[in-house]
């Protein structure tokens, strides 16, 4: 079962991001404060449930939370921030896109930094034990995903609408046979060995 709530603080905002260990596109990041009495049986970490649930849930999120916001690093900025401090940085701006200030904040992981004095806590695999990080994930895997079948039409031979920038093996091969675009991280290593890439 996901708690409501770690803090105690009514405006308690949680925060989780997708995209770190892709190949291609952006880092999304989201921020969720959700009403104490929220609940959804569909919610749970965006990793555990369907596209389809996902999907659903995502307006439900959006129509019912006091507050969310969401913000793309895209994979320049990942490249000159590092994946890490792209996801502190996303994670930052979609609170910072929030319409509320929240009084206390929880973080999916183990790292994060501190944003405008507001107190936090970081949670190993917090969107399995908390709602709003839950939520959070929801709308950044979601919004991610969209993000990569939109650019899926400009390089279809990556199949992006399908392994979503992941560092699958039709997704190396197909950098292989065909390089990168200009949408690929190039400070991942996106071959095996990354010799044979000719950046």
């Amino acid at each position: 079962m996901l708690k409501n709530n770690f803090s105690g603080y009514k405006l308690e905002v949680g925060t989780d991001e997708a995209g770190r260990g892709c190949l291609s596109g952006p880092v999304v990041a989201a921020a969720v404060i959700l009403p104490l009495d929220f609940y959804h049986e569909l919610l749970n970490d965006s990793k555990q449930i369907s596209e389809a649930k996902r999907k659903i849930l995502r307006p439900i999120i959006e129509k019912e939370a006091l507050a969310f916001g969401v913000s793309f690093i895209h994979h320049e900025e990942v490249d000159q921030l590092n994946v890490l401090q792209a996801s502190i940085t996303g994670m930052q701006r979609a609170i910072s896109d929030m319409k509320i200030s929240p009084e206390f904040i929880i973080v999916d992981g183990n790292k994060f930094k501190p944003y405008q004095e507001i107190p936090y806590k970081t949670i190993v695999k917090g969107d399995a034990k908390f709602m709003s990080i839950a939520a959070a994930s929801v709308l950044a895997k979601t919004y991610r995903d969209d993000f990569m079948e939109k650019i899926h039409e400009e390089y279809p031979a990556y199949n992006w609408k399908q392994n979503k920038g992941y560092p699958t093996k039709e997704h190396r091969k197909a950098i292989q046979e065909f390089g990168i675009t200009k949408y690929h991280r190039k400070t991942f290593k996106l071959l095996p060995t990354q010799l044979k890439l000719d950046i």
